[in-house]
């Protein structure tokens, strides 16, 4: 997973997004790569992810299933927002330890999508953490703007 295959989705390195904005000092640093028709990152949680001692952050694991998600709709060509968010916590997630965060789009009902999201142990395939959202694809125009800061192409 480390090196993106041609059909994953981009990444640049000038953003600053909590998720996966290289920029960010305090974010996430994921990188999604397309898998079994959604997508998937690897992510190791650090010491400052954590909420209780040795558990990771409610929002933290919140924020990395709606990364995914959203990731999952723009791999199918979509620019869209989160307009709702469900999570449901199964174990906890331990900092230091190696997790498979994935995402994929459940209907796309036009202007809005459903997207479910789940977080596994790597080691163990053990299910930690999922999600369904509700996202709502953005504006032509800004579609337009985002594919031509975040893609370099002119229809984005």
């Amino acid at each position: 997973m480390d090196q993106p295959e041609p059909n994953d989705p981009p990444r640049r390195p000038d953003h600053g997004c909590f998720g996966c904005g290289e920029l960010n000092p305090c974010g996430l640093h994921l990188v999604f790569e397309r898998s079994d028709g959604g997508v998937r990152a690897r992510f190791t949680p650090r010491p400052q992810d954590e909420g209780f001692f040795g558990v990771v952050h409610g929002g933290i694991v919140s924020t990395l299933l709606d990364e995914a998600m959203a990731w999952a709709a723009f791999a199918q060509g979509i620019w869209a927002v989160t307009g709702k968010l469900d999570v449901r916590f199964r174990r906890p997630v331990q900092v230091g330890v190696e997790v498979i965060v994935s995402g994929r789009v459940m209907a796309n009902r036009g202007r809005v999508l459903d997207a479910a999201g789940t977080i596994h142990q790597a080691e163990d395939g053990g299910l930690l953490a999922e999600g369904t959202g509700l996202f709502v694809r953005v504006p032509e125009f800004q579609a337009r703007e985002w594919g031509r800061r975040y893609l370099d192409a002119p229809d984005g």
